[in-house]
């Protein structure tokens, strides 16, 4: 459905749609930045998997600001002219993608009667935006819904397409709208947009990216290589994915990470390593997660989707406790973050003259991404018991999320933000990966975590005697 000059999802019709009219100057086209080679790559041999491309953020409307719905309308389009990355589509041109920017137009905010606060509303509207895939050549890549309570915009609901922003240029976009909302107009400049980021990829960055793909190079041959060993013939579709929402798992993570010092996402991590190679005889073991890559100072403020996979190299020949292995794992990570940038093409190239298939090359290992809000730092330290803390894992949740075709990794972990927990989603190649083991090892992985809030943890670090199989 063609709304103004963009395209809407055909289950928008028949629903109270404004227009947020928006202005940012120039017409302009880009290649594609890094980060989006690679997922069109995997949207070309996978499917596209819009439940994890698609983020989603609700911002609450303060009481402070002017809520009626033409002062937030005119917020929004302020918002979208000054991010270019928010009124850019990404179409085929002579066979090469191309980001193309544009300099005016109107984005279509569906409006919404909520109740209260409107959260539950927001909560509604937040799950019917994201459960369509992005039609990036056409639609622009944000969806507003305004939940409306007395004539006054209680709710902002955003879904982004991940084609276009990461996590982190969300938090920028975010705090942008509620400033605007606040103050009526922003008078900084913006941080670089996708399109910015895209040529200066072309251009000063390419030796940055030769001495990342050489370190990859060099680090990958480090790796045992093991064969895999098939438990079936694999399930249709091959891939399948398990969620489990728990609140324990946030706090427990959260206690920990003060004490270590490190970011809750490096204790995930380490969890997620720690419970999936356990049992694994090798001495250094390989993982791969997600980068942020705000490395430049310039790019802190960036709105463009330039996270990569990062390389990570973990010794475990003297088999260290849990408590031991979180700083090894954050000091590995630390070091795969930094040469997480490179062009993705020329990392392919080198992986073949070194005779590696990239297509199945890491598939023994496992991959890890942290999506949530602000990235998993610690904001704030629960005060909690033990006991407490294994009372809410009765409240755990467990189900599963629509399978994938394929995936790089057999063993594959994704952090969502849930409210008052976090989401863990563990996606399994049931080639190699029995699918009964699913709900067991995310089980384990949340009782590591409650353990090691309280006490160490030896190797192999497994809480109970039920760990996946890999």
């Amino acid at each position: 459905m063609r709304i103004a000059d963009a395209v809407v999802p055909a289950e928008w019709a028949d629903q109270t749609l404004v227009l947020a009219e928006f202005g940012g100057g120039r017409t302009e086209t880009a290649p594609v930045t890094w980060a989006q080679q690679v997922m069109w790559r995997a949207a070309e041999r996978s499917g596209s998997n819009h439940r994890f491309m698609n983020l989603r953020r609700t911002v609450p409307v303060s009481e402070r600001v002017r809520a009626d719905l033409p002062s937030v309308t005119r917020a929004l389009g302020l918002l979208v002219s000054r991010h270019g990355a928010l009124r850019t589509r990404v179409r085929s041109i002579d066979g090469e993608l191309r980001q193309e920017v544009a300099a005016a137009g109107q984005l279509p905010l569906l409006v919404a009667p909520g109740e209260a606060d409107g959260s539950a509303a927001a909560r509604q509207a937040a799950a019917r935006l994201a459960d369509v895939a992005f039609d990036h050549a056409a639609e622009w890549p944000l969806r507003v819904a305004l939940v409306t309570v007395d004539d006054r915009v209680r709710q902002v609901v955003l879904v982004f397409s991940h084609s276009a922003v990461d996590a982190y240029a969300v938090d920028v976009v975010l705090r942008d709208l509620r400033l605007i909302l606040l103050r009526g107009a922003l008078r900084t400049p913006p941080g670089p947009q996708s399109a910015q980021v895209a040529r200066e990829q072309r251009g000063v960055d390419q030796a940055r990216s030769a001495r990342a793909v050489e370190r990859w190079v060099r680090e990958f041959a480090r790796l045992p290589h093991p064969p895999m060993d098939q438990v079936g013939p694999g399930l249709s579709p091959r891939v399948r994915r398990g969620t489990l929402v728990s609140s324990a798992v946030d706090r427990a993570a959260r206690l920990i990470a003060a004490r270590q010092r490190v970011s809750v996402s490096a204790v995930l991590l380490a969890a997620t390593t720690a419970l999936a190679a356990g049992r694994d005889s090798s001495t250094v073991c390989g993982l791969f997660t997600m980068a942020h890559n705000r490395f430049r100072a310039d790019y802190a403020d960036a709105v463009a989707n330039i996270g990569q996979i990062g390389m990570c190299v973990v010794e475990l020949t003297d088999r260290p406790a849990f408590g031991e292995l979180l700083p090894r794992i954050w000091r590995a990570a630390l070091t795969g973050y930094r040469h997480a940038y490179y062009d993705p093409a020329a990392l392919r190239r080198s992986f073949q003259d070194a005779g590696h298939d990239p297509e199945t090359a890491f598939l023994p290992y496992y991959y890890f991404n942290d999506v949530r809000l602000a990235g998993g730092g610690v904001e704030t330290v629960p005060v909690v018991s033990e006991k407490q803390l294994r009372a809410a894992t009765a409240d755990s949740s467990f189900g599963w999320v629509d399978g994938i075709e394929r995936a790089a990794w057999h063993r594959l972990t994704h952090v969502v933000d849930e409210p008052g927990a976090a989401g863990l989603t563990l996606s399994v190649d049931t080639r190699f990966v029995a699918v009964d083991t699913v709900e067991p090892f995310l089980r384990d992985l949340e009782e590591l975590l409650v353990t090691a809030a309280f006490r160490e943890v030896p190797w192999p670090w497994t809480p109970s005697s039920t760990v996946a199989g890999s």
